[in-house]
């Protein structure tokens, strides 16, 4: 009869382990049902929560440290190491990577941005993609910025008329 209970609790067991990364509660980092270091694969809610994760992030402030992909939506803000999905909150920012699409008052990429930046302020080290907003500028573009001011530094209309031209356009600015 023993041997009977063995397999149930053993998968029971299991399952638990699995499902434990599958939903993440948090009030802050350090206050949280699974530590930071943990890969959470499904849903995670938080006041202020940082995990490296594939999941639907909603909170207040929403960290997705390391490789991470998803939707995270906060109130105040999302941050992200790498991330594939989509960040909406009042500001997100992307320190090494970040593919799809930020949408805020305030959007900012540190490192490599493909997709779009969609906001009031949009700033991106190396963008590829579309900026749309009020104020758009990125050190180094490849796409186009629509918005009142536009600024790519990398654009040559800057580079070969410095005496002529200011370092932005109004309205859209492109570079190739």
């Amino acid at each position: 009869m023993n041997k009977f209970l063995i397999l149930p609790v053993a998968l029971t067991a299991t399952l638990s382990l699995n499902a434990q990364s599958a939903f993440q509660a948090s009030l802050t980092p350090q206050i949280a049902i699974h530590p930071k270091t943990e890969q959470i694969n499904g849903l995670a809610l938080s006041i202020w929560g940082e995990n490296p994760q594939t999941a639907l992030a909603l909170g207040f402030i929403n960290g997705s440290s390391g490789t991470s992909k998803g939707f995270s939506w906060a109130f105040l803000g999302n941050y992200a190491d790498d991330y594939t999905g989509v960040a909406w909150g009042m500001v997100n920012i992307s320190f090494e990577k970040f593919y799809g699409w930020q949408s805020g008052l305030v959007n900012f990429s540190q490192g490599n941005f493909i997709g779009l930046q969609s906001g009031w302020i949009n700033v991106a080290q190396e963008f590829h993609g579309l900026q749309w907003g009020f104020v758009n500028y990125a050190e180094k573009l490849q796409g186009v910025q629509i918005g009142f001011v536009n600024v790519a530094l990398n654009n040559p209309w800057f580079t070969e008329f410095p005496d002529k031209l200011a370092t932005g356009f109004p309205f859209v600015n492109w570079s190739f």
